[in-house]
């Protein structure tokens, strides 16, 4: 935080919006954390009850989105920021899209809860559910912690965590489709638990992106496609 100087304004109002925005969008981050962690448990327990409290949820995280979104747009109007700012509030903004579309994600696997709660479990796939579900939720969880502590270095380590997720979804993906080869009755309700994996891996992808805003925040580098080193 020091080598932004978030504090050195003219104006206090300036650092208080900038401060508003930044506390903002670590809030709908922890609406968007429990989104996610009830869809999973709802998935988990064929509680069809509490997937629908997460799909409820989905329109006041959208309405988050937008009223900080809009914020950003009237910090850069009215303000017109330069360097470490400007960045502030583009990695704000930026974020404030990832943790929507996890929210987006949360929302289908409730879906596919509330279907697998009607039609019957799957068969399979709960464990790497459980497992892939539990490297997301952490990989969201650091990516957060280091924005609120605006940690370039943390970012980093978080966003190396995504290559075991990546591997593991993929092995995961095997074993499923092999199982639906041999049990062609299984395929059905196990498509429920692919679409659940596949949502839990684009979590990964977007808290991977959060990380990369951070650095971008801090450090001005931008490292989307490169190695971060």
């Amino acid at each position: 935080m020091d080598n932004l100087n978030l504090d050195q304004h003219i104006s206090r109002q300036f650092n208080e919006d900038l401060e508003e925005i930044r506390s903002s969008m670590l809030e709908m981050g922890g609406l968007v954390e429990k989104q996610v962690a009830d869809a999973i448990r709802a998935l988990e327990d064929a509680d069809s009850t509490l997937a629908d409290k997460v799909i409820e949820v989905e329109s006041r995280i959208d309405a988050m989105e937008m009223d900080i979104d809009d914020t950003c747009t009237t910090l850069i109007a009215r303000r017109q920021p330069a360097a470490s700012d400007l960045r502030m509030v583009l990695a704000v903004s930026k974020t404030l899209r990832d943790l929507e579309r996890i929210g987006d994600e949360a929302n289908k696997i409730a879906k596919m809860a509330i279907l697998l709660s009607e039609h019957g479990s799957a068969p399979r796939g709960y464990t790497e559910v459980r497992h892939i579900g539990n490297c997301v939720r952490k990989m969201l969880n650091d990516a957060l912690d280091a924005f609120s502590r605006f940690d370039a270095e943390s970012a980093i380590a978080t966003m190396k965590d995504d290559r075991q997720v990546d591997m593991d979804y993929k092995s995961a993906l095997r074993e499923m489709i092999t199982y639906m080869m041999e049990d062609p009755r299984s395929i059905s309700r196990s498509m429920n638990i692919l679409w659940t994996l596949r949502s839990l891996e684009r979590i990964g992808d977007h808290a991977k992106n959060i990380c990369e805003h951070i650095v971008y925040l801090v450090q001005g580098r931008d490292i989307r496609h490169r190695d971060p080193g």
